[in-house]
Parts: C-alpha cells; sequence; structure tokens
C-alpha cells in the first residue's frame, strides 16, 4: 500500500512538473515569437477619479494642452465607460478584462476592507501576460489591487503619485532601457483623488478639499500649478450650483492640469529617445470625478471615463468616435496590440494554466482560488480595430455594477445601458445609499445635506440621492442626465419591462451570482 501510494505521489509530481514546462515552453515560444515587435511599446495611463473634464472634451476652462494633443493625434472615445466607479474594484477589471463578480474583487483591498481578485485570475491578468509576450513590464503609481502574485511586474518604479513629473521622470530609465524587449508601463496617478486636507484660506464655513493639491498655492517639484477662479468652473448637471461645490471642483481642476503635465513629461522622454512613434499610449480613468452623483454611483457621472488612444502604427488620426467602449476592453486591447490576443476567442494566444502556476509556486494551494469560474474568456473585446475609424463599432450595449467600494458600503447595483435606454436596478434599495467617507465629508455635499432632505442636489434633492427606488430607468438619448425616472411612468411599461429582460440576461451570460436577487427579497 506504502508503495502504491508512493508511486501516485511520484506520478502526481511529474504531472504538475510536466504541466509547469509546458507553461514555461510556451511563455518561451510566446516570447520569441512576440520578440519580433520590439518597436510596439506600451504606455498605459491612468488617472484616479477624473471625468471626462479636459479640452479635448469641450470643457471651456480645463487647461490640458498635452492630452488634447494626443487626442488630435489619435482616437478619442465620446462613449467610455468604467464598469464600476470604485478604485480597487475598477483597476482589477482594468487589468483582467472580467467584470468583478467574476475576478472577485468587489471593493477595496487596501487596509481593513481587504478584497482581492481571485488567485486563478492569473490566467487572463495583463501584467502576467505581457511579460509572457516578451514585454519588459513596469509599474509606477498607485497599484490597488490584489493578489501581487497575479498582478505581478517586472520593476515597481516609485514616485510622489501627487506629483507626475517626477513619476515620469523616475520612469526615464525603464522607458529607455537597452533592449531588444519592448516596454510596457504602467503609469498610475493619485490625482485628481480627494485627499491632502482642506484649504483653510477659503472664506467659507465649510472648508473645500484640496484634491492632492499643495496648501497656500505651493507647487510640487517641475509642476507649473495651474490655479482655477471658482466663478468660472463648469458645474456639472448631476451637482448643485453653490459656493462649496464650485471651490471643490477649482481644486479638482488644478489637480487635473497637473496631470496632462506628467504626460507631457512621457511624451518629451519619448520624443528625446526617438521612440515616441514606436509607442502606443492610452488615456484614461479608472471612473468619473470623486463628488457624489460622481464616484461609487453608477449615474453617467461615475461611469463616463476620459479615454484617448494614440496608436503610432495608425494612419487615420484625429478622430473621434461615439463606438461605445468599456473598461472590460482595455486588457484585451492591449494584448491585441501585443500580437498576444486570439480575437476571435477573446481569450490570450497562451493563457497561463492557473493550476500549474499555483503548484509550481507552492501557493494557495488550499485556497478558493476561482469561485467556481472558469477563466477561459474576457468580458470585453479588442478596440484596436476601432482606432482611426468613426463608424466603426464592438458593443450595442455596456454592463455596469457596484457592490462594494469601502467594506461598510454593501450596495450592489446592475446596470445595462445602450443608446436609447439606460436601466438601473438597485438591488438593496431598501437600504439609506451609504457614502464613501470622503464623499460624506466634502463640503459641495455637507452644504446641502444640512439643509434638509429637500435641499436640491443637481437633479435630484438630497433625500431623493440618499432613498433609492429599485429601478431606474432613464431615456439617456433625451435624458443624458438622467433627471426624469421614467420606471413608474406607464407609457414606459413595456419598455421597462424589456430592459429588466435584457439586464437579466446579460447577468446570466456572465455568471453574475446577483442574478439570484430576481427571484427572493
Amino acid at each position: 500500500m506504502k508503495q502504491t501510494v508512493l508511486s501516485f505521489a511520484r506520478i502526481s509530481t511529474a504531472v504538475v512538473l510536466s504541466l509547469a514546462c509546458l507553461s514555461s515552453f510556451a511563455a518561451t515560444s510566446q516570447a520569441a515569437e512576440d520578440a519580433k515587435r520590439p518597436d510596439r511599446n506600451v504606455i498605459f495611463f491612468i488617472t484616479d477619479d477624473e471625468s471626462p473634464t479636459l479640452g479635448c472634451y469641450g470643457d471651456p476652462v480645463a487647461v490640458t494642452p498635452t492630452i488634447d494633443a494626443l487626442a488630435k493625434d489619435g482616437t478619442l472615445f465620446r462613449n467610455a465607460f468604467a464598469t464600476t466607479a470604485s478604485c480597487s474594484a475598477s483597476r482589477s477589471v482594468v487589468m483582467t478584462g472580467l467584470h468583478n463578480h467574476m475576478n472577485g474583487q468587489y471593493g477595496h483591498t487596501h487596509h481593513f476592507h481587504k478584497f482581492s481578485s481571485y488567485h486563478d485570475v492569473v490566467s487572463l491578468a495583463l501584467p502576467r501576460l505581457m511579460a509572457q509576450a516578451g514585454y519588459r513590464t513596469g509599474q509606477c503609481g498607485k497599484y490597488h489591487v490584489a493578489p501581487e502574485a497575479v498582478f505581478h511586474f517586472d520593476q515597481y518604479i516609485p514616485g510622489n503619485t501627487r506629483s507626475p513629473v517626477e513619476m515620469a521622470n523616475n520612469c526615464k530609465d525603464f522607458i529607455t532601457e537597452a533592449s531588444d524587449k519592448p516596454f510596457f508601463l504602467y503609469f498610475a496617478t493619485s490625482d485628481p483623488h480627494r485627499g491632502g486636507g482642506n484649504d483653510q484660506t477659503s472664506e467659507l464655513e465649510l472648508k473645500p478639499n484640496l484634491f492632492g493639491n499643495k496648501p497656500n498655492k505651493k507647487a510640487y517639484p517641475g509642476i507649473e500649478e495651474v490655479f482655477y477662479d471658482p466663478a468660472k468652473v463648469p458645474i456639472p448637471e448631476f451637482l448643485p450650483d453653490t459656493p462649496d461645490t464650485r471651490e471643490e471642483l477649482a481644486q479638482y481642476y488644478q489637480s487635473v492640469s497637473r496631470i496632462d503635465q506628467g504626460l507631457k513629461q512621457l511624451v518629451d522622454i519619448l520624443k528625446e529617445n526617438g521612440l515616441y512613434d514606436k509607442t502606443m499610449i492610452v488615456f484614461t480613468s479608472d471612473h468619473g470625478m470623486a463628488f457624489s452623483g460622481g464616484k461609487t454611483t453608477v449615474y453617467e457621472g461615475g461611469l463616463r471615463v476620459p479615454f484617448v488612444v494614440r496608436d503610432p502604427y495608425q494612419e487615420n488620426r484625429g478622430v473621434e468616435t461615439n463606438a461605445m467602449i468599456s473598461h472590460v476592453d482595455i486588457t484585451p486591447s492591449i494584448l491585441d496590440f501585443a500580437g498576444a490576443l486570439d480575437r476571435e476567442a477573446q481569450r490570450p494566444k497562451h493563457p497561463i494554466n492557473a493550476n500549474a502556476f499555483w503548484k509550481q509556486r507552492g501557493e494557495a494551494l488550499k485556497e478558493n482560488r476561482n469561485g467556481g469560474n472558469k477563466f477561459d474568456q474576457y468580458h470585453g473585446k479588442s478596440w484596436i480595430p476601432l482606432l482611426g475609424d468613426p463608424e466603426a463599432t464592438t458593443h450595442d450595449s455596456i454592463f455596469a455594477s457596484h457592490t462594494f467600494h469601502e467594506i461598510q458600503m454593501y450596495y450592489p447595483m446592475r446596470v445595462y445601458r445602450d443608446n436609447h435606454f439606460k436601466l438601473i436596478w438597485n438591488i438593496a434599495h431598501k437600504l439609506d445609499y451609504p457614502f464613501a467617507s470622503d464623499l460624506w465629508a466634502a463640503s459641495s455635499w455637507q452644504a446641502q445635506f444640512q439643509k434638509g432632505e429637500d435641499a436640491p442636489y443637481g437633479k435630484k434633492t438630497v433625500g431623493e440621492y440618499i432613498h433609492r427606488p429599485e429601478f431606474e430607468f432613464y431615456n439617456v438619448e433625451t435624458d443624458p442626465h438622467e433627471s426624469l425616472n421614467l420606471a413608474n411612468d406607464p407609457a414606459y411599461a413595456k419598455q421597462l419591462e424589456a430592459y429588466k429582460a435584457k439586464l437579466k440576461a446579460k447577468q446570466k451570460e456572465l455568471d453574475d451570482p446577483w442574478i439570484m436577487k430576481w427571484d427572493y427579497e
């Protein structure tokens, strides 16, 4: 009996080692295949809590000359959406091509929140697959996902995430390293996220947040700070036009302009070293601005993001497209540019064998590594074929969701949106809407909240914002600012039922566990 067990153990070990060798061989073969593409570098530039408040999107005050120039030399997407308006959750989608309900990262990963993606997501994880495709991989700035072994980069580059110029300068050696391999740089600012305290020089009773800006109009090294007049900033439709909102927006815009200067420094480094026309630059944000009605919501203010791509090998430049794209499309698109995507199957050409990967490392052997999911296909599609073509499309709808932001904030929502209507299902509608701690403390919110539930807040009242109905149904063609909920309008009863069916079908297609909530509670 002992001999039989021993033989079985030896066989099992041999199988594991064989699988590991096959995985290693596949990686080596892939690297050899794509080493022929040394001039196809990628910089993925992702900001933190930024809406499309940029000159290239028609913003009348934003001082963003670098991103505006990039848009004129690339493709600007006017209908780009995050899948969730929460930091860690969104970044996990960006780096896996999977919605949160499947990748497992439902909310923040830091501090006591401690959400993380499933270990077997390594099969589809962007940095691992780019390395396998023959790329040098580097990460600078905000990381905010887990586990590290899943989202591993070859090099982690330090830098003050509030000083994008410093970050860019710190990336110079990585970008210009003499190598026969192309590079993939994941560049993530903390701007224009809230932070850094409040502006004590304000004359208002409630002091505006500094949005990472230095107090007393001081500047970060290498930055020429751009200061905005609160009287002149445009007010998004979902916010109230109050002095408190205006002062916070002025701080927000200053942080946005600092980002642009970091992008300029990266572009300058590329140009000075003959790499600008060998590097695709992708610019976006994890989700919309950090104001109530934006971040943590599934309203347009939370989900709409800037999205600009400059592909140096695309002949048709300066294109604006209304094609609908989503953050689930990012990983397959970057892999597509690298020659590592099977477009038809919507999966990597050489996916990583997760079982062999973890057994070879001797890690997570007793963990719930997959949640019952098969990580063999992306939820998203490549937008590479859309670049330079204003008429091309991939999606006719987008799916979005939210489950947690901070661990205390359980409020699951699901969204089905196309170019006609948008359905929001507030699954926990019996609960008051929970606030992120920084949004609750925001002067722009508190100034209205303290007036009572009848006080106006954008297109809603304070009370309407806190107490949500089960369904919100908007005609986004005629009501792009989501001001009129049609869910209880008899004239739209048939459309509402049709969109409920579409949402449920999408949840079924995407294996969303929250689909069971249709049948109980």
